[in-house]
C-alpha cells in the first residue's frame, strides 16, 4: 500500500492530525516535521504516480491549487520564498513538498544560510525535536486555513 494512499485514508476516516483542508484535487497537510515553519504538502487526491498521466483538467486544476496552497503557505508563515518538490521516488503518489524559506534558515549548512532544503541534514530535519505539539499544530492549521479560505473565494 501507498503511504500517501495510507494518510488520504487518515483523512477521510478523520484520523490524521495534520489534516487542513480539502480542495478539489487533493489535501492540503501540515508536515510531520517543521524545520521549515510551515513546512506543507499538498496531496493529488486519486493515486497516480506522473502528472502526465492526468486527464489535462485534473492536471490544469491540481496545478492550479497547488500554486494557491503555496500562496497560502507564503502568506501564513511569512516566507520569503517558497520551495516547491515533486519528486516520487520514495512515495510514488504525486504530492508536493512546499517549503517556506527564509533567510538564513540553513543554519550553517547553506552558502551563507541559503541553499535548498536538502542541504540541510536529514537526521535534523526529520528530528522529532522539529514536530509540533497538538497545540502549535493547531495554530498552523488555522492559520493556514484562514488564508486558504481567503484566497478560495
Amino acid at each position: 500500500m501507498c503511504i500517501v494512499c495510507d494518510r488520504i485514508q487518515m483523512i477521510k476516516s478523520g484520523t490524521n492530525p495534520y489534516f487542513v483542508k480539502e480542495l478539489d484535487t487533493g489535501y492540503v497537510v501540515i508536515g510531520d516535521n517543521q524545520h521549515f515553519k510551515g513546512y506543507t504538502l499538498f496531496l493529488l487526491k486519486e493515486h497516480s504516480t506522473e502528472l502526465f498521466e492526468l486527464e489535462d483538467d485534473i492536471k490544469a486544476k491540481f496545478l492550479d491549487e497547488m500554486t494557491i496552497v503555496a500562496e497560502a503557505v507564503s502568506k501564513a508563515f511569512g516566507a520569503e520564498k517558497i520551495n516547491y518538490e515533486c519528486l516520487g521516488n520514495g512515495d510514488a503518489h504525486l504530492h508536493w513538498h512546499l517549503f517556506p524559506r527564509v533567510n538564513g534558515d540553513l543554519g550553517s549548512f547553506g552558502n551563507k544560510g541559503r541553499g535548498p532544503v536538502w542541504w540541510y541534514p536529514r537526521e535534523k530535519m526529520y528530528s522529532d525535536d522539529n514536530r509540533p505539539n497538538a497545540e502549535e499544530l493547531e495554530i498552523m492549521k488555522q492559520t493556514l486555513r484562514k488564508e486558504l479560505e481567503i484566497l478560495l473565494r
